[in-house]
């Protein structure tokens, strides 16, 4: 080596010289832009993810729309039902009618919901002698768990919890339709004269 030669320093791994203070290093300037690209990714995921929480929250607030028939309804004129119990099947409602008066109460099982079905049947009266007439009874029977009814609605076999409720029964002034009201129950005393 000769006295006017320099130095010069030895290559970097990646074959260049080493940087030189002041100088910018292209793979530095790489690494930053990637670090900040993936910095700008990661937290408009984070952003993306807390407005779809917000919104899940805000919708929670708002109810769903329920298709329910609404519990306050017209069943007919009085002179449409019968003596005794009448079924309405679309509304599982009994309509009792003792002459001018009238009931309405629940065909909903009180134990999980079935519809109850009306019997009626014939019971020989105990006293008396022989040949002793028959005494015509009710009852309302579960067909799911085997709950039965009198025909007062108050339950006595089977796992039922509560009696048939009843419901809150008025006439019309409109066109003198039975009206029943299945979100007022009522006790089973309850009776509309007409």
């Amino acid at each position: 080596m000769s006295s006017n030669e320099v130095p010069q320093a030895p290559p970097s791994e990646s074959g260049t010289l080493r940087d030189q203070p002041g100088s910018s290093h292209p793979a530095t300037e790489a690494n930053t832009s990637r670090r900040s690209f993936l910095t700008r990714v990661g937290g408009g995921a984070v952003l993306v993810a807390l407005a779809g929480q917000t919104y899940a929250f805000l919708r929670s607030l708002v109810p769903n729309v329920l298709y329910e028939e609404p519990p306050r309804f017209k069943v007919g004129t009085p002179d449409q039902f019968p003596e005794g119990v009448s079924f309405l099947d679309d509304r599982r409602v009994f309509i009792v009618r003792e002459k001018n008066t009238f009931q309405a109460m629940s065909a909903v099982c009180t134990h999980l919901g079935c519809t109850v079905k009306f019997r009626r049947f014939d019971r020989a009266q105990t006293g008396t002698g022989g040949g002793a007439p028959s005494r015509e009874q009710q009852e309302f029977l579960c067909p799911c768990h085997g709950s039965k009814y009198r025909g007062d609605g108050t339950p006595y076999a089977g796992p039922a919890p509560r009696p048939l409720p009843f419901f809150r029964v008025e006439v019309s002034p409109d066109d003198g339709q039975l009206i029943v009201d299945a979100s007022e129950e009522t006790d089973r005393e309850f009776r509309v004269t007409v």
